[in-house]
C-alpha cells in the first residue's frame, strides 16, 4: 500500500491509500464507516493503523482492494500532510559516507575561496577533525533527534527562516517502525519497519556552519517551522522488496542536482535499528532518516537555494517529493 494523510475541505486530517496510479485516494476512515469497521480506532488515522499492526494492515489492503465509490477523493482535489504528522519520534541518521567526505571538501573550499592563494590555503588546511568523524562514522552509526513538531508533507511551502541567508535541501531516504521493540537483533529488524518514504532535511548551512563548532550537532541550522518535509505517501514494506537497490534523485527547478543509490548507505536501517534499540524501546511510528545520499544536496557543489526554488527530491519505487520554498 501507499499510505497518506490528507487535509479534507475543513482542514481535518485524514487516513488514506493512494491508488489508480496515485491520482486518487481511498480514505480508509470512510471505507472502514461503508463496511461496517466504523467503530475500529485503527482507522482513525496512519499512526493509528501503523499501531495496531499487521491485522489492521491486512484489512486496510481489503478495503484498498473494494473500496466503496463514496470513499474515494481525487489526489488533485486535496493537500497531502506528512503521512504521519506528526510522527511520535524522529532521528537522523548517518548512513552515507560519500555526502560526509564530499561535504567536508565543499565546506574546506569555502573557506578558503576569499583567501589570495585558496589552493595553497587548501592545501595546507588542518583535516584532523573532519577525518574524526569519519572514522566515528565508520565504527557505529550516528544519528540526531529532529524537531518532529517541524514535521510537513509534499504540499506545504517551505519558509525560509529568517535568520538565514544561505539554505539548502537534503535528499534522503527514511523507515518508519512498525513494531515496538528494544534489544532488536539485526537479524530481526526488517520486521519491526512497516514502510519507507522521502525526507527532504532542509538546512540553513550558514546557521550550520557557526554552530556546529559546539560539538552538540546541528540545532537551529535544522530547527525551524517546516523544515522537515516527508512524502508523498509511506510505502509499506511489502511493495519494496529490496530497500537498498533504489536510485535516487535531486532537482531543482527540473535541473538536476545530483543522484545517488540506497545501495551506497554504510549503515542499513537493520544496523541503525540494532543500534538505537539497545536498552531503549522503539515505537510504532517513529522515523528515522538515512542522512544524505552522496550528491544529494546543494552543499557538496556549493549551491545553494534561492526563494520560490522548487525542490523535487525522488526515490525509486516511493515517487516524487515536491516543495517550493518562499521566503515571507
Amino acid at each position: 500500500m501507499r499510505l497518506v494523510t490528507y487535509r479534507d475541505a475543513s482542514g481535518a486530517m485524514r487516513p488514506g491509500a493512494l491508488i489508480e496510479s496515485d491520482t486518487a485516494i481511498v480514505d480508509l476512515s470512510q471505507a472502514a464507516s461503508a463496511t461496517g469497521l466504523g467503530g475500529w480506532p485503527a482507522f482513525g488515522s496512519i499512526l493509528a493503523l501503523v499501531e495496531a499492526g499487521d491485522e489492521a494492515l491486512a484489512e486496510a489492503r481489503r478495503l484498498v482492494a473494494r473500496a466503496p465509490e463514496g470513499a474515494v477523493v481525487e489526489r488533485a482535489a486535496v493537500k497531502l500532510c506528512a503521512p504521519i504528522q506528526p510522527p511520535p519520534q524522529m532521528r537522523d541518521c548517518s548512513c552515507f559516507e560519500l555526502h560526509l567526505k564530499q561535504s567536508f571538501a565543499a565546506a574546506r573550499r569555502a573557506r578558503v575561496a576569499h583567501l589570495p592563494n585558496p589552493e595553497e590555503a587548501l592545501a595546507q588546511m588542518n583535516t584532523r577533525a573532519d577525518e574524526r568523524v569519519i572514522a566515528t562514522f565508520n565504527r557505529q552509526p550516528i544519528y540526531y533527534k529532529c524537531n518532529r513538531f517541524a514535521v510537513v508533507g509534499p504540499d506545504d511551502d517551505v519558509i525560509w527562516p529568517a535568520y538565514s541567508k544561505a539554505m539548502d535541501f537534503e535528499l534522503e531516504f527514511a523507515c518508519y517502525i512498525g513494531r515496538k521493540g528494544k534489544d532488536i537483533p539485526r537479524e530481526k529488524a526488517r520486521g519491526h519497519i512497516v514502510g519507507y518514504t522521502i525526507f527532504n532535511d532542509m538546512s540553513a548551512r550558514d546557521m550550520q556552519s557557526v554552530e556546529m563548532g559546539g560539538m552538540l550537532g546541528p540545532a537551529k541550522s535544522k530547527d525551524f517551522d517546516t523544515g522537515n518535509v516527508m512524502g508523498p505517501c509511506l510505502v509499506t514494506a511489502d511493495e519494496l522488496p529490496d530497500p537498498y537497490d533504489l536510485t535516487m534523485v535531486a532537482r531543482v527547478n527540473g535541473e538536476e542536482w545530483g543522484r545517488g543509490s540506497t545501495r551506497d548507505m554504510r549503515w542499513r536501517f537493520e544496523d541503525v535499528i540494532e543500534h538505537i534499540s539497545r536498552s531503549e524501546t522503539l515505537y510504532p511510528g517513529e522515523v528515522l532518516g538515512s542522512g544524505t545520499v552522496g550528491n544529494g544536496c546543494g552543499l557538496e557543489q556549493l549551491r545553494y537555494l534561492k526563494p520560490d526554488d522548487v525542490i523535487e527530491l525522488e526515490v525509486e519505487g516511493i515517487g516524487i517529493l515536491r516543495s517550493r520554498i518562499v521566503q515571507p
